[in-house]
């Protein structure tokens, strides 16, 4: 896998039957470009029966779709802007796939009576990003001696010569 640099990418559709194919195709692209192959299926998936489930009961067919990854979550929110659409109703069986397939779900209405439905992956133990190294570590031959293996004297010659330089 890469190492942890967070990841975003955003995509605005309008949905119908051919679209749904092609947004799912274009979600695998970034998710293998991300190097995470293995949450393609789960991921295109849900975003299938979502897109799928807006184009049969939604009257507005603009939908937005935002992936997140951080390094060890991916999460995927699929929002519409249709006040009709009603997620206890209508996509009553989305919903509970999702919350079979993914290790975390939620549905969100903001004030401008659109609706954000997301989902999570996580990527498993042995799949988890490496912590990037912030510095090399120092070799033996590099550690600086530590001023209690110094003599007094030359501690104090030293303090002296920084104090002159100073003035």
């Amino acid at each position: 896998m890469k190492t942890a640099v967070p990841c975003y990418y955003h995509l605005d559709v309008e949905v119908s039957p051919e679209r749904v194919g092609q947004v799912s195709r274009i979600l695998a692209a970034h998710l293998r470009y991300w190097d995470l192959d293995n949450l393609v299926d789960p991921v295109c998936r849900g975003a299938e029966l979502l897109l799928t489930a807006i184009d049969q009961h939604a009257t507005d067919k603009h939908t937005s779709i935002e992936m997140w990854w951080n390094g060890q979550h991916l999460i995927t929110a699929i929002g519409d802007d249709d006040r009709d659409l009603r997620p206890d109703q209508d996509l009553r069986g989305c919903l509970a796939h999702l919350a079979a397939t993914s290790d975390g779900w939620g549905c969100c209405a903001p004030e401008t009576g659109s609706k954000i439905i997301w989902f999570s992956q996580r990527a498993r133990s042995g799949e988890r990003v490496p912590l990037v190294r912030t510095g090399p570590a120092p070799r033996l031959r590099q550690v600086l001696q530590v001023p209690r293996d110094l003599p007094a004297a030359q501690l104090a010659a030293s303090a002296d010569g920084v104090l002159e330089a100073a003035r």
